[in-house]
């Protein structure tokens, strides 16, 4: 996937779709700020009818050229915040072009119904490293970041982010920048992957003490075009409600909705492989899943040899997302990157999305700058060509995801060797667990294939929860799906966690 480090800029392995020169959408379309939406949406679907054409944008050798660290020397002068002089809850910064991101995005301003560009300047930026003069009178903007009084009410915070293809990240109040969301993901993990790009932005001005602010967006790719409408409104959690219309040019069988990007390099027990002082190196470090027949599963994240493709099939979407279930700063000992504070997300459909499965996309990672985790909704029919497909959804971005009481959630989980080769030792922690007594608790533990042997559950008082731990032997098997609950009177009152073998 992509390549990142750092908080404020997305550094993805972005193989971006810009824009060419946007045709002005007609001004009856937007005689109500109601209508813009439905003005995006015509314009997608008129996108869809034409083969796609990717756009040219030439940029000066000095701004394509730029490495990550150069690129983030273009600072964007914070007193030409969009709406700063207005007194209004929310501003707007630019990101130039430049480096990853060599194609524009038009960006405008919604106000009464009517739009209008935001005009791009060279001195809306400052670089303390780079001559001014990299920056070419033209270049226009790549992408956007909004800021509010998230943590502090006399302090705009930057707490959303739109740059890149079609990625965004948020972080929720006392948080920081982590994994990050895609409007649309194709093809992730399989030969030809595509990138669709938003090619405009519409951003409406918001009222004095609004609490949330309203982007709309038009998207374009090789295989469809869509619009897509963003409701955004920071706190803990900031939530993101997401109502898109799609329209592909051909059938589509392997687009992703609501796709979420993340980064595992390692976790317990993973650091030898790295030769790293950290302990844990992560973004996210489990999938999970609120299952239709229900219950939730939380299934381990893993760093595989070679791309691993996973499916949960369901006959509706009941939920999904990417979690960083490891809070404390002992976790990694990382004072610049602070995975402990980095958002769990979690996806919450808006009406019945139809059969389909969650498809969990693992990749091979050398480093921590590569995202290689994918998860997504992947619908059970391929999108017809040229017929709308809409859907919306809300999505937190949170320290944790929503408790699904009265489950204990899985809290932590380790390996090691057993007690002779080839048994393998696995620890899942619990917790917290209501009640002080587990003596009509069971340990349910399974595995797809191979052998279990010495389940034992004990109190873990350092969580407040239940321990289980047992061993396990693959035999002759090369893949096998491991699952651990805890049950009373043959009911689940626990998540499953869940973990592919071979690690």
């Amino acid at each position: 996937m992509a390549s990142r480090k750092g908080s404020l800029t997305l550094r993805r392995r972005d193989l971006l779709v810009g824009l060419a020169a946007l045709s002005a959408l007609p001004r009856a379309a937007a005689a109500r700020p109601s209508r813009t939406a439905e003005a995006v949406r015509r314009k997608a679907q008129a996108l869809a009818r034409r083969p796609y054409a990717p756009p040219t944008a030439p940029l000066p050798p000095e701004l394509a050229g730029l490495d990550y660290d150069g690129y983030r020397e273009l600072r964007f002068r914070p007193e030409r915040a969009v709406w700063r002089e207005l007194g209004l809850p929310f501003q707007l910064q630019m990101f130039p072009r430049g480096g990853l991101h060599t194609q524009p995005v038009e960006i405008y301003e919604v106000v009464d119904g009517d739009f209008r560009p935001i005009a791009y300047s060279a001195d809306l930026f400052t670089s303390k490293k780079l001559d001014a003069t990299v920056l070419a009178p033209d270049a226009g903007f790549a992408g956007f970041r909004i800021h509010a009084p998230l943590n502090d009410p006399a302090w705009y915070d930057e707490f959303a982010v739109f740059l890149g293809a079609s990625y965004f990240r948020a972080a929720p109040r006392g948080g920081v920048y982590g994994l990050s969301a895609r409007a649309i993901e194709v093809g992730s993990g399989e030969p030809a992957e595509e990138f669709p790009a938003f090619r405009a932005f519409f951003v409406e001005r918001p009222l004095p003490g609004a609490t949330s602010l309203t982007v709309h967006a038009l998207l374009d790719g090789p295989s469809l075009s869509g619009a897509y409408h963003f409701t955004i409104a920071p706190g803990e959690p900031t939530v993101f409600d997401v109502a898109a219309t799609l329209y592909p040019r051909a059938p589509l069988s392997r687009a992703g909705i609501a796709p979420l990007t993340s980064m595992y390099l390692y976790g317990p027990g993973g650091a030898h492989a790295f030769d790293d002082f950290r302990p844990q190196v992560h973004d996210s470090d489990g999938l999970l899943l609120a299952r239709a027949q229900g219950g939730r599963e939380w299934r381990a994240l893993a760093n595989p040899p070679v791309v691993q493709i996973s499916r949960f099939d369901e006959p509706t979407a009941g939920g999904f997302g990417l979690t960083q279930r490891q809070r404390s700063f002992e976790a990694y000992q990382d004072l610049e990157a602070h995975y402990h504070r980095r958002p769990c997300a979690w996806v919450e459909p808006q009406g019945d999305w139809g059969a389909g499965a969650v498809q969990l996309v693992e990749l091979p990672a050398r480093g921590e700058g590569e995202d290689n985790i994918v998860a997504s909704w992947r619908p059970g029919a391929p999108l017809p060509a040229r017929e709308p497909f809409a859907f919306a959804y809300r999505l937190h971005w949170s320290a944790a995801p929503a408790a699904a009481k009265p489950l204990v959630p899985v809290a932590a989980w380790r390996g090691g060797r057993g007690d002779e080769a080839p048994w393998r030792r696995f620890i899942v922690d619990f917790g917290p667990v209501e009640g002080a007594s587990l003596s009509d608790l069971t340990a349910d533990v399974a595995a797809s294939a191979g052998a279990v042997r010495h389940v034992t559950l004990q109190p873990n008082p350092n969580r407040a929860g239940a321990r289980v731990t047992f061993e396990y032997d693959p035999q002759a098997a090369s893949v096998s799906e491991l699952r651990a609950r805890l049950v009373r009177t043959g009911e689940s009152i626990s998540e499953s966690w869940v973990r592919r073998w071979p690690a």
